[in-house]
């Protein structure tokens, strides 16, 4: 089994920024092998991606992120603290949901919300105007 617990989450005037983590665990999970992905859910609203970062493997993990947040937002990962990291920079209220992390049983990160094995519980993120 996997557990995800994200943190980093809170208030933020707009155009200012955070750093959400999301730390892994499991008796037998070896995090480096799998892809994982932030997502975001606003209230009546459906849960969408925002990031995702392939397995370490290859020279460099692969990243990906929704058109909304590309060039705003990163992901990265340390494998050693079986953590990954979402920064977010230039916050605007539609960034305003809860945040989670996802791992995926598989190298190969997709956008998918049914894709992903593993969720954490979330973390509040709220950006005034």
């Amino acid at each position: 089994q996997v557990q995800l617990e994200e943190s980093g989450g809170g208030l933020v005037q707009a155009g200012g920024s955070l750093r959400l983590s999301c730390a892994a665990s499991g008796r037998t999970f070896r995090f480096r092998d799998y892809a994982m992905g932030w997502f975001r859910q606003a209230p009546g609203k459906e849960r969408e991606s925002v990031a995702t970062i392939s397995w370490s493997g290859w020279s460099g993990e692969i990243t990906g992120y929704a058109d909304s947040v590309k060039g705003r937002f990163t992901t990265s990962r340390d494998n050693a603290k079986n953590t990954v990291y979402l920064k977010m920079n230039s916050l605007k209220p539609e960034d305003t949901a809860v945040y989670y992390c996802a791992a995926k049983d598989s190298r190969i990160p997709t956008m998918g919300v049914n894709d992903y094995d593993y969720w954490g519980q979330g973390t509040q993120v709220t950006v005034s105007s």
